[in-house]
């Protein structure tokens, strides 16, 4: 053990209070200068004033005995240096005293105006404003969506959630990611998406899904884990790039858990053994000409105790439904025409995307046309 362990060892041993309470302080330090980042010597600044300030008062009304107005008002006269003269002889213990608190009062201003200075200059105003103005945005979302990194994967979903115009914050604290996202005007927010606090800042709990696709497996287990915590009727969606990461996801609360690799592997394989079939699916998912669409039946809709037939909507809506999801999570593929539609069913139709408002127009209670 070396010279400064040894120290550091005897210290503890001998000062164990004194010894928590550092480490106490440099907890607060740490947090409180994280809190407020760029802006933090303005607040130390302006502690260090009131704690100036608070020596003044303890010198006029407790070393002199003035009243509290009176060492009020000299305490300020003091410290603005206008020169005035002092409301009552002070004794020579008082004056050496008062000459530390100018000293200090002139430090502190100096301090203070040199750290506005900085800020103005650096433009950390104009960053604060405009980071209130986002958050604002952000608070008047529902049923949003977040994406935890901005990476290769982040930036796909981000795209195709734009497309949709669909609500999205993404998270990220990579500052070249996070200068493309300024650029590209997406509603982000900058810092650790592990952290609890800047979940809580994108609106998890009103959040409808979540995206945990930052580029490491056990940060995806921890946001998903806090996530869940947050919103227990989130819908949460994994990357993992290590097939032994699958389960501790799933665990962590992760509806589904997905490998861009092997995605990725499967797609591939798929456009050399089947390349029309995937021209299909790709022609259906972009939703040019073709569009492939999951739509749920919400109680009091048109369509509820009604068959494929009876319904209606392949001649009203000129829409084909290949698969019906029942509510308890099973799949009919090529339904019947005799089967029925129940509440909470999700019907995945096929057909041209201008054909779709009708057809969710007809889910929704209350909404439907009659036959």
């Amino acid at each position: 053990m070396n010279t400064c362990s040894l120290r550091k060892s005897l210290f503890s041993r001998l000062f164990p209070r004194c010894n928590a309470g550092l480490r106490g302080f440099t907890g607060l330090y740490q947090t409180v200068k994280f809190r407020f980042g760029s802006f933090f010597p303005l607040v130390l600044g302006a502690g260090f004033l009131l704690a100036v300030f608070a020596y003044g008062m303890f010198i006029f009304l407790v070393v002199e005995g003035w009243s509290l107005l009176d060492s009020f008002y000299q305490v300020v006269i003091t410290l603005s240096t206008v020169g005035f003269m002092e409301l009552h002889p002070l004794t020579d213990r008082a004056r050496l005293m008062v000459s530390f608190l100018i000293l200090m009062g002139v430090g502190s201003f100096a301090y203070n105006v040199g750290a506005f200075t900085q800020v103005v200059v650096e433009g950390r105003l104009q960053d604060l404003w405009g980071k209130r103005k986002v958050q604002k945005m952000i608070d008047s979302l529902e049923n949003h969506y977040i994406i935890c990194g901005y990476g290769r994967i982040g930036a796909v979903i981000a795209e195709e959630f734009r497309r949709e115009n669909l609500p999205v914050v993404i998270l990220e604290k990579d500052p070249e990611l996070l200068f493309e996202l300024e650029r590209d005007n997406h509603l982000f927010l900058a810092g650790d998406a592990t952290t609890d606090e800047i979940l809580i800042a994108a609106g998890v709990k009103r959040a409808k899904g979540l995206f945990a696709c930052v580029s490491q497996d056990a940060e995806n287990v921890y946001i998903t884990l806090s996530s869940r915590q947050f919103n227990s009727g989130l819908t949460i969606i994994a990357r993992a790039d290590r097939p032994e990461s699958v389960a501790k996801l799933e665990r962590a609360g992760a509806n589904r858990v997905l490998t861009p690799h092997q995605i990725g592997g499967k797609r591939i394989a798929q456009v050399m053994l089947r390349p029309t079939v995937t021209d299909f699916m790709d022609l259906a998912t972009q939703g040019h000409n073709l569009q492939m669409e999951e739509i749920q039946v919400r109680p009091g809709s048109e369509l509820v105790g009604k068959n494929l037939i009876t319904s209606g909507i392949r001649p009203r809506f000129n829409l084909m439904i290949i698969a019906i999801e029942k509510s308890g999570g099973k799949m009919i593929f090529n339904p019947h025409p005799e089967t029925g539609i129940e509440v909470a069913d999700t019907l995945i139709a096929v057909g041209p995307p201008e054909n779709f408002p009708g057809l969710q127009a007809a889910c929704r209670p209350g909404d439907g046309f009659s036959v």
